[in-house]
Formats: structure tokens, C-alpha cells, sequence
């Protein structure tokens, strides 16, 4: 048996093979072309092809392993010849001019993701056959397989790292859980594992061999260790605590439906984080209020281009709709810093998280900027948008932004578009600077949501996706506490509300004290909703109040 240990980001207990993270995927880009009927022919011969091989593949499995577990060869044969797919091929290689290979990879995105929204079983599964017989399509349009395994099952996933864009394109139901050679506690690699509430340790260092590729393993993400080839005794073990996570799971269910109440009757709205449409599920699986942070930047990292007015339109109405009339707190834009994109074409920064990033990067280019304004607020109408910024720094910022603003309402009004005129605007607070002047703030917007991790990031000077100077980052400092209390103090004067969106939020160490300060809204990932249900509905806090927050001030 061998045990690595590295630093736990998420608890649980994940058993299953090792499956090592490799990059050679297949890149496809868009090309313009001029012979579109040539391209349908260059489809069609690949499609073909695709058959052929799945027909081969189908009689060999029927002799291995019967008629029930070959038939979903058969079923993958006859989706290729399915007249929609084919149809929304063909249409978008004459409409956009563009390339077979581009075609068939944004059916198969578009195709996959209807068919996972469906609350169905059986239909989810579908989704994941699309985008099966799409890479055997492209296989063939490129002569290039990506040397990539084809394999069925879930798996514990190993890498070195895993940038945030990598982690979200991951094919969540096929992870145990993930287990990284280097990584920040306080990365969103991190926290996006969070969201997805798997298993994820961090910095095993280099004893994580890509040799293990294919053995059984044990991750404790408790303890920050993974256990390689596990001995009989220890692997029983596992067992039980895996058994006993899933009984306290089960437990907490109980509090489905149940209000986010004190024994003394203070109310708090608890709210969901989440990445993109697919984790609306998880939201309403965990019974969250609404969603308290929409992190619109991962609609950009799927993309090899610029995502249209449209594409956003049709996710944020999406999300509007499957939350019936319950809050939705989307964020525009937060790239740079960790979340690098190729075709955004970012200049080499040497300390990127006090760059270009996020509002500034929308204040200076406005047509990216405006084209996300005008999707969130066409889809306004279909629910309870709040529109928030992120990385504000000064007064005059979000007065700029409130100008683009109403340019795009002026813009939709004169298009005869509709749109909700109520619609409230916020802002993260996120910086020192725009927690001193959160006084000023609270005079231009509807709330503030404060965004935890880069708060504590810029105040202690500590760059969060530093592993070596992990052990300095300290959530809990009272600097920390003291602004998130004069951020409370400074909304509530002026009658806005304020949330926290930040890690700090799940954390229940500090539940009871966010709760004294008179925190409005606690926005988390989907897995912690329960756990802070039940830790909410434990707390007496009015009579020890004025004591919690001496503790602070």
C-alpha cells in the first residue's frame, strides 16, 4: 500500500480506479469556407464511417458479452442517423460557413446539453451519448483519435494541476473525486470541487506517478490522503466512514423545506454558488432559497470564441425560468487572474490578480461588455434577476457601469424588446477600497454581495494561488471580520442588503458571528446548503449578540 499526503479542499471518502488527467484532447477550431456542399460530403463520408465501425463494434461485443450490455452500440448507430442531428449539421456548415468539424461540435454541445437538462434518467444518459458518436464523427473528419482511452465507469481523477477551465469541462458524473500534484487550498480549482461536492485533495507532490494509472485507490479528502493499492483492513474501513457520510447525508434531507431560522426566530436567506445552467440541479437538490452567485466567466471558458447575445440570452433564461420567481444574483464577466482566456488574447501580467481583470477589463472593452448587459437584461423578464459586479474599487467605476447600463436599456427599449426595469444592480465587495467606501456604494446600488476569498486575498497581501505561502492566508483574521461588519453596518444604513458569496459563507465556525452582524444572505456551494441549514436552526444568537461581535470590534 502506498499513501501520499497532500491537503484536503473538500471532505469525503471516494473508492475507485485511478484515471490520470491527460491534455491531448482534440482542439477544434472554426474555419470559414467557401464550398459548403463539399463539407456536407466530407460529414456525410465521416458519419458513415462512424456506423460502419460502431456496426463492427456492435457484432463483436453481441459474441463477448450478449445481446443486453451490445445494444447500446446499436443505439449509438441509429442516433448518427438521426434527422435533427443531422439536420443542425448540415445547417449550421451552410448558414455560418463554417467547417465540418466546428459543426459537429457545437451540435453535439447543444444536443448533449438539452438532453441533460431533462429531468429523466434515461434522457441524461442520452447526453452522454451524443457526445460519444460526435467524437467518433470527428475521429474520422480529422484522422486524429486524441489517443484518447475510451472508458466506462467513474474514476478517481490525478493531475498535476487543473485549471478552472479543465475542472469545469470535465464530465462531472464520471468523477469520484480529484487528486492534484500541486494546487492551492484557495484556488478555484478548489472551490469549483466544492460546488461539484467531490472528494479533492491538493499538493500530493510529485509521488503521484502517472504509473498508479489504473489502480484501485482510497481518497480521503477529510485527511488529505490518498491510499494507492489500500490493504484489505483499511479499504473495510473506508468503507464504514463512506456508510456513515451517507447516513448523515441522508439525515440532513430531513431539513428539505425546513426555514433558515434561529431558535430565537432571526431569519437568514441561504442561497446557492454555482458555475453554469447544469448546476441549477444541484441547487434545487440541496433545497437553496435561490442563487446567490452565478459565475457568468464559466459560459466564456467553454467557449473557442466570444459567446454571443444569443448563447448567454438562452442560459441566463434558463436559469431565470428553473428558479420560478426565486432570486438570481448573476456576475458579469470575472476573468484574468487564474481564469485565463486564449482568445480574449490577455497580455502577460507579471502579478495578474492586481491587474486586468474582471470590471476593468468590461469598462475597456464595451462591446464584450455590453453584449453580456443586453442578454441578462432580455432575460430579466423570465424571473428575479439581480445583475452584480465584480472587483469595484471606486464610486466612479460603478457610476460608469450604471451609464453602459442604461445605454443597453435604452438600446432594447428602442427594439421594441422587453425587459424588467426593476431589475436590481450590486456590486461585489471584494477590495479594501471598496470596503472603506462601502458608505459611498450603498448610495448607487440595490446590495452588496462580499466576496470573501479575494477580500482576505488583497488585504493580507497574499496571493491565493501561492501554495508555498498557504499557511498565512488566514480567513479568520479579525481585519477580515471587522470589514465584513462595517460592510453590514454601512448597507443596512442605507437600507440595501448584503450577502456573503465568499467561501468564508460555508464556514460554520463563523455562522453564529455572520448571524450577530446581521448578514442578510449566505450564498455557498450546493452540498453545504443542508449543513448550514442545521447549523442556522442550532443558534440562539440575540442574547450573545453584543458579546460575538466585541470578539470582532
Amino acid at each position: 500500500m502506498i499513501t501520499l499526503q497532500g491537503k484536503g479542499v473538500f471532505g469525503g471518502i471516494a473508492i475507485g480506479k485511478i484515471s490520470f488527467f491527460t491534455r491531448e484532447e482534440r482542439k477544434i477550431k472554426r474555419i470559414r469556407i467557401e464550398d459548403t456542399k463539399n463539407e456536407i460530403e466530407r460529414y456525410t463520408a465521416a458519419k458513415d464511417a462512424a456506423g460502419e465501425e460502431l456496426g463492427k463494434i456492435y457484432e463483436k461485443a453481441l459474441q463477448e458479452v450478449g445481446e443486453s450490455n451490445a445494444q447500446i452500440f446499436e443505439i449509438h448507430r441509429m442516433m448518427l442517423e438521426d434527422q435533427d442531428y443531422n439536420d443542425s449539421v448540415a445547417n449550421i456548415i451552410t448558414t455560418q460557413e463554417v467547417n465540418a468539424e466546428y459543426a459537429v461540435a457545437i451540435t453535439s454541445d447543444n444536443f448533449s446539453q438539452m438532453f441533460a437538462s431533462i429531468d429523466d434518467d434515461y434522457m441524461k444518459e442520452r447526453a452522454a451519448d451524443v457526445k460519444d458518436i460526435s467524437n467518433r464523427v470527428l475521429k474520422h473528419l480529422t484522422g486524429n483519435d486524441g489517443e484518447q482511452k475510451e472508458k466506462a465507469g467513474k474514476f478517481i481523477i490525478c493531475a498535476d494541476d487543473l485549471a478552472p477551465s479543465e475542472t469545469v469541462q470535465l464530465d462531472k458524473s464520471a468523477v469520484l473525486a480529484f487528486v492534484t500534484k500541486a494546487g492551492s487550498a484557495n484556488s478555484h480549482t478548489a472551490i469549483l470541487a466544492r460546488t461539484m461536492n467531490i472528494p479533492a485533495i491538493i499538493g500530493v507532490g510529485e509521488g503521484l506517478l502517472s504509473s498508479y494509472e489504473g489502480r484501485m485507490a482510497v481518497v480521503d479528502g477529510f485527511d488529505g490522503k490518498i491510499y494507492i493499492d489500500p490493504e484489505e483492513e483499511l479499504l473495510a474501513m473506508m468503507e464504514r466512514r463512506q456508510q456513515e457520510e451517507e447516513e448523515k447525508r441522508r439525515l440532513l434531507l430531513e431539513l428539505k423545506g425546513k426555514e433558515n431560522v434561529t431558535k430565537d426566530g432571526q431569519k437568514i436567506k441561504v442561497y446557492a454558488n454555482i458555475g453554469g445552467v447544469d448546476d441549477v440541479a444541484a441547487a434545487f437538490v440541496n433545497d437553496a432559497g435561490g442563487i446567490g452567485l452565478f459565475r457568468s466567466e464559466f459560459l466564456y471558458l467553454k467557449q473557442e470564441n466570444y459567446p454571443d447575445e444569443e448563447l448567454q440570452f438562452a442560459a441566463y433564461k434558463k436559469v431565470l425560468e428553473s428558479m420560478s420567481g426565486k432570486d438570481v444574483v448573476i456576475r458579469t464577466l470575472d476573468i484574468g487572474a487564474d481564469k485565463q482566456i486564449d482568445y480574449f488574447q490577455l497580455a502577460h501580467e507579471e502579478n495578474p490578480a492586481m491587474g486586468f481583470r474582471a470590471i476593468r477589463i468590461c469598462l475597456e472593452r464595451k462591446a464584450v461588455f455590453k453584449t453580456q448587459l443586453r442578454a441578462l437584461f432580455r432575460a430579466s423578464v423570465y424571473g428575479k434577476l439581480c445583475i452584480m459586479f465584480p472587483m469595484i474599487t471606486a464610486v466612479e467605476e460603478v457610476q460608469e457601469v450604471k451609464q453602459i447600463v442604461e445605454e443597453v436599456k435604452q438600446e432594447l427599449k428602442t427594439e421594441g424588446i422587453p425587459y424588467r426595469e426593476q431589475t436590481e444592480i450590486g456590486v461585489m465587495i471584494e477590495t479594501p477600497a471598496a470596503v472603506m467606501i462601502s458608505d459611498l456604494l450603498a448610495k448607487e446600488v440595490d446590495f452588496f454581495s462580499i466576496g470573501t476569498n479575494d477580500l482576505t486575498q488583497y488585504t493580507l497581501a497574499i496571493d491565493r494561488q501561492n501554495p508555498q505561502i498557504d499557511r498565512f492566508y488566514r480567513p479568520h483574521h479579525q481585519a477580515i471580520l471587522r470589514m465584513i461588519h462595517m460592510v453590514a453596518e454601512n448597507a443596512h444604513k442605507e437600507g440595501k442588503w448584503v450577502g456573503i458569496c465568499g467561501e468564508l459563507g460555508a464556514d460554520l465556525s463563523l455562522t453564529e458571528k455572520f448571524l450577530a452582524m446581521g448578514i442578510d444572505e449566505l450564498s455557498v456551494s450546493p452540498p453545504m446548503i443542508l449543513p448550514l441549514r442545521e447549523k442556522i436552526r442550532s443558534l440562539t444568537v440575540a442574547e450573545k449578540r453584543d458579546a460575538l461581535l466585541n470578539e470582532i470590534l
